[in-house]
């Protein structure tokens, strides 16, 4: 006699409003189980969807999508859509939209008139009307987790969105070599010389684990420091760095004050790679780094017309209000960083006096423009140098539309601290920045270097270690 082996009973995921509103394609995102819609999230999605922001814009998004699977089929609403084809097979659930009111009974402490907890009783009451399947409510909303926690419903976050687990696993963009790494790669290294630089080609086990523009480090009396330019197979040709430390080096009058911060000039000033990210703690110099960089290769070497500059408008306490202006006027208080910076690159220049300073102080000026993201569809770029600063808080799909502005000759900087993100809804696993970080990692053409020592001062390092 044979037992039949007994098949997990399909889910019922009830999703939140704010999971539309953050991913609309999130419809698509639960594989074999179903989508259940209540009518109060229909209600507040017609709520959102007026406006020119990245919500309104979702809130759009999702009714649209919901249109095209309604329109895709012709079976009953209160039995379920098949997602497979509008979904071109990445979901064979189903959708199921609240067709008819549903009563539950919660707590009396508990406001029926709350949209939160009118979601909730629908849960509960979909829990007593399934009894044989779970019912799980997903929600970006952690107080709305917890109180469906309190009534002994299933809730989770949205998780799909998530490019790593944990922020710890995102890749820093170097490595260090032991001793034993050219023991154990170079029985046949071939080494030579060509413009100041030496290049050794190896082959061995370890090659497998490198990426393309990956910076590498091996410590000791005569440090080494390298990059990965190629990689065929298990041969890797290395590329030793410009010591950027040193003065004779120096970009516009700025040296890096350690080995990360020599790793990421070389980056900067690489014509070949178009795309750098450059992550850190507050004081670590990504932006003091970025400008330097793009000064001298705007006003000394010519090879970017002008430096452009944004960052996502997020207060980080209470918002004051609407600022006058034109767009470089509107966009000028939250540029305090890169007023800051301007101010010690200005002051690097000795020769000249005040007369002088103020001269540079106009010039520099007069090449770097600050725009608003909120302006940027549509527009490309070409041979700019465009810098993106706070960019953890930026969403995978607003990161998309940026960097896909960028046109022949232009590179793209994104700076940031995934632990400084004021976006609600959006973590270090699921920021924009963390996404380009692993999607570019290995590209010919793009590197990141995660800076690890901050520069500031020996209060805002030790502030930033104990507090």
């Amino acid at each position: 006699m044979t037992t039949r082996k007994k098949v997990p009973a399909r889910k019922l995921f009830v999703l939140d409003t704010n999971v539309l509103l953050h991913d609309p394609t999130s419809l698509f995102r639960f594989q074999e189980h179903d989508v259940f819609i209540p009518i109060i999230t229909l209600e507040e999605l017609d709520m959102h969807k007026s406006g020119m922001s990245e919500v309104a814009r979702n809130a759009r998004q999702t009714s649209r999508f919901l249109d095209e699977i309604l329109r895709s089929s012709d079976s009953p609403i209160e039995l379920g859509i098949p997602l497979q084809s509008s979904s071109k097979g990445a979901a064979s659930g189903h959708l199921l939209l609240q067709t008819q009111i549903i009563h539950s009974v919660l707590p009396a402490s508990m406001p029926t008139g709350k949209a939160d907890n009118q979601i909730l009783g629908i849960v509960r009451a979909l829990k007593e009307l399934h009894p044989e399947r779970p019912v799980v409510l997903v929600s970006k909303d952690i107080n709305m987790r917890i109180k469906a926690r309190a009534l002994s419903l299933d809730a989770e976050d949205y998780f799909n969105d998530k490019v790593l687990e944990d922020s710890d696993l995102l890749y820093t963009g170097s490595r260090e070599i032991d001793t034993g790494f050219w023991e154990r790669n170079g029985n046949d290294v071939q080494s030579w010389t060509e413009h100041g630089r030496s290049y050794y080609k190896i082959n061995g086990p370890d090659v497998a684990a490198l990426y393309r523009n990956q910076l590498l480090f091996q410590q000791g009396e005569q440090p080494l420091l390298l990059r990965v330019i190629r990689l065929e197979g298990l041969e890797a040709t290395l590329e030793t760095l410009k010591d950027y430390s040193h003065n004779k080096n120096n970009i516009w009058g700025i040296t890096a004050r350690n080995r990360e911060q020599s790793f990421a000039l070389n980056l900067l000033m690489d014509p070949e790679i178009d795309f750098v990210s450059l992550l850190g703690q507050a004081g670590t110099g990504k932006t003091l780094l970025t400008l330097a960089a793009g000064l001298a290769q705007t006003l000394e070497d010519k090879r970017y017309s002008e430096i452009i500059m944004t960052r996502v408008t997020i207060p980080v306490g209470e918002d004051i209000g609407f600022l006058p202006g034109t767009e470089e006027e509107k966009m000028a208080p939250w540029m305090g960083a890169l007023e800051d910076n301007l101010d010690v690159l200005g002051h690097s220049e000795d020769d000249g006096g005040d007369w002088g300073r103020a001269a540079t102080r106009d010039l520099i000026r007069s090449r770097i423009k600050v725009k608003s993201l909120n302006f940027m569809r549509g527009r490309t770029f070409l041979n700019k140098y465009l810098i993106i600063d706070e960019a953890q808080n930026l969403t995978p799909k607003q990161m998309k539309t940026l960097i896909t502005r960028a046109g022949p000759g232009t590179k793209v900087v994104c700076l940031g601290n995934i632990s400084q993100i004021d976006t609600p809804y959006l973590t270090e696993g699921s920021s924009g920045l963390t996404y380009v970080v692993d999607r570019f990692k290995g590209w010919a053409y793009a590197g990141h270097i995660t800076l690890q020592r901050g520069e500031r001062s020996r209060l805002a390092d030790y502030a930033t270690e104990i507090l």
